[in-house]
C-alpha cells in the first residue's frame, strides 16, 4: 500500500513538469527533422545518382582516372628507364671505343719501335690511359664530353701511326730516286693487294677495325723502307777513309805527276798518312787481293749492285779474297806503292769495266745520310 502510495505520488509529479501537448510538439519537430534531413541526402548529386540507378557509371568513371594515372605514372617510368637505358648504351659504346683505342695504342708502341730501329722519329706518341667518364652539374655523366675525349685521343693515335707512315714513304721515295739516278736498281716488296679468286659479296663482320688497317699501311711502308735502306748498304757511295785525309786529286783529265802530259785519272785520290785505315764502301765480297800494275797493293770489292770498288796504293791488306765485308769494313791500309808519288789511297768506282766518277757517289751518299 505504501509503495503504491509513492509510485502515484512520482507520476503525480511528472505529469505537472511536461504537459502532454508539449511532449507531442517535440515528437513532431523530431519526425519533420529527420524527414527534412533525409531529403537533402536524397537530393545530393552523387547519393542522388547512385539511388537513381547510375552507380554503375560513377564507378566507371572513377576507374578511368584511376587507369589515366597508372597509365601517366608508367609513362614516368618509362621514360626514366628509356633515358637510363640510352645512357647505359651510350657508356657501352665509349666502352667499345676505348677498345679500339687501346688496340691503336699497342699497334703504334710496336710500330714505333720498329721506326725507331730504322732511325725514323715519328709525331708524339699518345698516351692512353683509362677513360673515366665526367659527371655535369646535376651528377649525371657526362656522355659529350667523355666522347670528345675519346675521339681526339683516337685522332691523335691515328696521326702518329700516318706520321710514321709518311715519314717512311717519304724516306722510300727518296732512296729511290737518289739511286736510281746512279743506275743503282732498287727492288721493293710490292704492296699486298688481291690477286685472284671468285667473286663473293663483301661480309661486314669480316671488314679489319680501322686500327688494323692503319697499322698494316704503316707496316708495310716500313718493310719497303727497310728494303730501301738495305739497297744503300750495297751502293758504293760510303767514304772508304775517314779522319786526317784532303782530296788530292779529281776524276778526269789531269795533268800526270810523272810525265806532266795530260792524261786520264780514273778516280779519287785522298792523301793520308801511311796506315789510315781504309773501309769499303758497301755491302759487298772481297774479289781481288794483290799487286795491280800502277796500282801497287790492290783490293777490290764486288757489291750486289753490280758494281766494283778498287783501292790502291796500299801499304798492307786487312781482308782476303772471298771474304765478306759490310759497309765501312776495314779492308786496308793507306800506302804509296805502285805508281804513287805519296802516300794516298786511290779510290775507283767501276762498272762493266768502265770507270765512273766516284765523287757523284760520294755525294748521293752525304744525302742519303742526311735523308735517313
Amino acid at each position: 500500500m505504501q509503495a503504491r502510495s509513492s509510485f502515484e505520488q512520482a507520476r503525480a509529479s511528472v505529469g505537472h513538469r511536461i504537459h502532454p501537448a508539449l511532449f507531442y510538439s517535440m515528437f513532431v519537430l523530431l519526425l519533420g527533422g529527420n524527414a527534412l534531413l533525409g531529403t537533402a541526402l536524397l537530393l545530393h548529386s552523387d547519393i542522388a545518382r547512385l539511388w537513381s540507378g547510375k552507380t554503375d557509371q560513377i564507378i566507371s568513371a572513377y576507374e578511368d582516372r584511376i587507369a589515366e594515372l597508372r597509365v601517366e605514372i608508367d609513362r614516368l617510368h618509362s621514360r626514366n628507364y628509356a633515358q637510363a637505358g640510352d645512357m647505359n648504351l651510350q657508356l657501352q659504346e665509349l666502352a667499345q671505343q676505348q677498345e679500339v683505342l687501346l688496340e691503336q695504342h699497342q699497334l703504334v708502341k710496336v710500330l714505333v719501335d720498329k721506326a725507331d730501329a730504322l732511325g725514323i722519329a715519328p709525331a708524339a706518341t699518345p698516351t692512353t690511359a683509362a677513360i673515366t667518364v665526367p659527371t655535369t652539374a646535376s651528377g649525371n655523366p657526362d656522355i659529350a664530353a667523355t666522347a670528345a675525349s675519346i675521339d681526339q685521343m683516337m685522332t691523335e693515335t691515328r696521326s702518329a701511326m700516318a706520321s710514321i707512315a709518311s715519314t717512311a714513304s717519304e724516306r722510300t721515295e727518296g732512296i729511290v730516286s737518289t739511286l736510281t739516278r746512279l743506275g743503282i736498281p732498287v727492288t721493293l716488296p710490292p704492296v699486298e693487294e688481291g690477286v685472284g679468286g671468285p667473286l663473293l659479296a663483301p661480309v661486314e663482320d669480316a671488314a679489319l677495325s680501322p686500327a688494323v688497317e692503319d697499322a698494316n699501311a704503316v707496316l708495310a711502308a716500313l718493310i719497303r723502307y727497310q728494303a730501301a735502306r738495305q739497297s744503300i748498304d750495297a751502293a758504293p757511295v760510303h767514304m772508304p777513309i775517314s779522319d786526317g785525309y784532303r782530296q788530292s786529286s779529281g776524276f778526269g783529265n789531269r795533268k800526270d805527276p810523272f810525265t806532266g802530259s795530260r792524261a786520264f785519272h780514273a778516280g779519287l785520290d785522298f792523301a793520308a798518312p801511311s796506315g789510315t785505315s781504309v773501309f769499303s764502301a758497301a755491302a759487298g765480297v772481297v774479289t781481288f787481293v794483290g799487286q795491280k800494275s800502277g796500282y801497287g797493293k790492290t783490293v777490290e770489292v764486288t757489291h750486289s749492285s753490280g758494281f766494283i770498288t778498287r783501292y790502291g796504293h796500299l801499304s798492307a791488306y786487312m781482308v782476303e779474297k772471298d771474304q765478306r765485308v759490310n759497309t765501312g769494313t776495314p779492308i786496308a791500309k793507306v800506302g804509296s806503292t805502285g805508281r804513287s808519288t805519296g802516300p794516298h789511297l786511290h779510290f775507283e768506282v767501276r762498272r762493266n769495266d768502265t770507270a765512273l766518277n766516284p765523287k757523284e757517289f760520294l755525294e748521293a751518299g752525304r744525302q742519303l745520310l742526311a735523308l735517313i
